[in-house]
């Protein structure tokens, strides 16, 4: 499949309609990074609408070539790829770069299915009139001294996610995972409540007849969030306060360390609204606190409080809510000092433990180590061990 995708990528790159359209399944589907605009970014269904919506829409905008650099096969069969484009503004002629994955699916030895993440911001920065739309507007995202903080600010919303608050998420994972600078990530809310899950009055509003539509463009964004979270190398703390609902509870999945409010409350909530939820909660919940108790949350829709958080495995730990916030930052402050090699080895093993025999996880392990070993983090800690000093981690 490598070799089918090296083809594409030379296709796309002069513009070969014919070869393009040769590699993909007649129900190929697209989904390229919400944000990009002209109608470029979101999902395109058929090779026609993928060649002339999605890429050749993108060549219309920018001269831009992507330029794959790793290779990975998924354990589902699916391909994945890291890269950078590198082009320029066909109007402007600016010249940009912007780190990307692709995730390419396959059936019959045909492309059936791609997956796009970039920073649309890089891409919207290069047009001539660059639109406000590029700024994240609810969510804020800041990086300081290694430590990216994305904090959800629609406080009077209760950080209801809505469409938009989907897109950003994306667009700023993106961003955090194409930074090289972050060492580790905080989540959090503004305001009281990290958020009450999904936004019903943004459902009233917009759903019309087909509320399941409204939700597909909502999830699909957040979800492939979710996804570039779970694959960073820096590693994620969460902050947890007041409300935690819905399929914002995927912010707390997707951290390593959650911190809680003692005020938090953590509930599934979506039995409540005829709905069977979202945010990786399927996945992740039996796995974090047991699937007799996942049923329970789910079917029952019965909150958690903070105290069962702890108890049960969801959170690392409970603090007082005027100090649960500092706490977040001062863990997250911590791994951003840390061995960032040897965490993003870390996060890989653990995520991948629940697929793998004991066999597998240990030559996994091997390689984790031996990768590790040559870092010159390791090198240097353990200089400093032996001459019974502190070790100072640079993150290489």
């Amino acid at each position: 499949m490598k070799n089918l995708i090296e083809a594409l990528y030379d296709a796309l790159a002069v513009g070969d309609r014919d070869r393009i359209a040769a590699a993909l399944t007649e129900d190929f589907v697209g989904q390229l990074t919400p944000g990009l605009p002209f109608g470029i970014g979101g999902e395109h269904r058929g090779v026609e609408a993928m060649i002339t919506g999605g890429w050749f829409a993108i060549g219309t905008h920018w001269r831009v070539r992507a330029d794959p650099e790793t290779f990975t096969t998924t354990s589902d069969g699916r391909l994945q790829v890291q890269g950078t484009y590198r082009g320029r503004g066909r109007v402007s002629g600016t010249p940009f770069e912007a780190w990307f994955i692709h995730l390419w699916e396959f059936r019959d030895g045909l492309v059936c299915g791609l997956t796009q993440l970039t920073d649309s911001a890089i891409f919207l920065s290069v047009l001539p009139d660059p639109a406000g739309e590029r700024d994240l507007q609810i969510i804020d995202l800041s990086v300081t001294d290694g430590v990216a903080t994305l904090c959800l600010a629609r406080p009077d919303a209760r950080n209801a996610i809505d469409q938009r608050l989907a897109d950003e998420l994306l667009v700023a994972a993106v961003r955090i995972a194409g930074d090289s600078s972050v060492r580790a990530v905080l989540i959090c809310g503004e305001g009281p409540d990290l958020t009450v899950g999904g936004d019903i009055a943004y459902f009233t509003e917009h759903a019309g007849d087909d509320l399941g539509a409204t939700l597909r463009r909502m999830t699909t964004p957040f979800h492939l969030a979710f996804q570039v979270l779970a694959t960073l190398d820096a590693p994620i703390v969460t902050v947890a306060t007041g409300a935690v609902a819905g399929g914002g509870l995927g912010l707390v999945y997707a951290a390593d360390v959650v911190v809680a409010a003692d005020d938090a409350r953590f509930v599934t909530a979506f039995a409540a609204i005829g709905l069977s939820g979202d945010g990786g909660g399927t996945w992740h919940l039996p796995r974090r606190i047991g699937p007799a108790r996942a049923a329970r949350a789910y079917l029952l829709n019965e909150p958690m409080t903070a105290k069962d958080a702890l108890d049960w495995g969801l959170v690392a730990e409970v603090a007082p809510v005027t100090e649960a916030r500092a706490r977040g930052e001062e863990i997250a402050r911590r791994l951003a000092a840390g061995p960032s090699k040897a965490f993003a080895q870390m996060r890989a093993l653990l995520r991948a433990s629940w697929d793998r025999s004991l066999p597998d996880q240990l030559n996994a392990e091997v390689e984790a180590l031996v990768a590790t070993a040559r870092t010159d983090d390791a090198s240097g800690a353990i200089a400093a061990f032996a001459a019974k000093q502190r070790p100072t981690f640079e993150g290489n």
